[in-house]
Parts: structure tokens; C-alpha cells; sequence
């Protein structure tokens, strides 16, 4: 199917509470246009030389998100224009995104990643660290801290998928200023949605498989 018939597809499927963002990292401008052409406005880049390209290239009708690990020094780069920071893993980088709004003359939405898989490779904040983060949240003067995002262990063991996908679901539940769940990609993002997820990030299901 084409890009335009998968997206169609896609929304048809989801529930309409549950936001798609198309993650579009290593695809052409001509594949991010036929999506912004069937009506997707939410696009997601996980690094920031792309997003940046692709940012001053395309309609500025199209909202960016940043849904990769952001490094420090890479912030001011994206600051100007992004919609919302998905991989906020420090408190250092909260700051520095709260600097780089505040000349931007921007408030800036971003949610907590938290550490829910088994490999240590994935980045994230514990259950604990979220809660004095949100305690201090009055500190940032130039974020909005809207949510929570997880990867979810690279398995096919659906179970445990689906108990990290819950656990996560648990701590966001705490948190009633808190309107996204950010879990879930092409390979399960059903399970996510079974588990509360009000926004999953999908890029070979609309794209075909990725370019690396």
C-alpha cells in the first residue's frame, strides 16, 4: 500500500483519543510531503541535523517532535520551532531546554522518559526521579512537562512488554497535570494502546522499513 493508504489505514484503527505521531527519520522530503498530504501533521525525528533540515524545508503547518536522545549542546538547534521533546532523561537537560525556550521567547512541552526496559542501553528516569523532578517542576519557568514516554524491552515476549507498558501507565495515572502517554511503535503499539497509551510513534508501518 502507499504511504497515503497506510496512514488512512492507521487512523481508521486507532482510537480516537490516541495521537499519531509519523516518525519519519532517514526518509526523503517526497515521503514526509504524500503524508503531509493525506492530512498528517504530526511528524517525528530523532535526530536533530534532519529535523532541522526538514523543519526549514517543509510547511511550517507541520509540528515537529524531537523523539530521539537529545544531547545538551544540540538543544538550541531545535528550540525555535519544536512541538514537543519526547526523551527528556536528566535534569540537566531540562534546564538546558528551559534556557533555550526562555530566549526563544517560547514555553517548550516535554515529556519524562522513564527507564521501564530490561536492556541498560535505554535511557530514562527511575519511578522516584519522576516524582522529584515534578516536586521542582515550578523551577522551569519555560517547560511544560505534559507526559510520560517509554521504550518498551525489544522482545517478542508480549507479556513482558505488556507489564512494562502497565507499570508506566501506573506512574502516569499519579500525575492528573500530566494529558500524554507516549509508548509504542510499529512492532507494539497495540499493546500500548491496551495499556493506556494516548500517543504512539510509528515509522515503518506508514514508511516501509527504514533506511539506516
Amino acid at each position: 500500500m502507499s504511504i497515503s493508504e497506510n496512514i488512512l489505514k492507521l487512523k481508521k484503527e486507532l482510537p480516537k483519543e490516541v495521537t499519531l505521531v509519523a516518525v519519519s527519520k532517514t526518509k526523503p522530503i517526497s515521503d514526509i510531503e504524500q503524508a503531509y498530504n493525506s492530512g498528517q501533521l504530526i511528524f517525528g525525528e530523532n535526530k536533530v541535523q534532519e529535523l532541522v533540515e526538514k523543519y526549514e524545508k517543509l510547511s511550517k503547518e507541520i509540528q515537529w517532535q524531537m523523539i530521539g536522545h537529545l544531547q545538551r549542546n544540540k538543544v538550541k538547534f531545535i528550540a525555535p520551532f519544536v512541538r514537543l521533546i519526547h526523551g527528556v532523561d536528566s535534569e540537566k537537560l531540562l534546564k538546558e531546554i528551559d534556557k533555550r525556550a526562555k530566549q526563544n521567547n517560547r514555553t517548550i512541552d516535554c515529556l519524562l522518559q522513564v527507564h521501564i526496559a530490561t536492556e541498560s542501553t535505554k535511557f530514562g528516569f527511575s519511578e522516584e526521579e519522576v516524582l522529584r523532578i515534578m516536586k521542582q517542576k515550578e523551577d522551569f519557568k519555560n517547560i511544560n512537562i505534559v507526559g510520560l514516554m517509554g521504550m518498551a524491552t525489544f522482545t517478542e515476549n508480549e507479556t513482558q512488554i505488556k507489564e512494562e507498558f502497565s507499570f508506566l501507565n501506573e506512574i502516569y495515572k499519579k500525575y492528573e497535570q500530566m494529558n500524554i502517554l507516549s509508548m509504542g511503535m510499529s512492532g507494539d503499539y497495540k499493546i500500548a494502546i491496551e495499556c493506556g497509551s494516548t500517543l504512539v510513534r510509528i515509522g515503518s508501518t506508514i514508511f516501509g522499513n527504514r533506511n539506516y
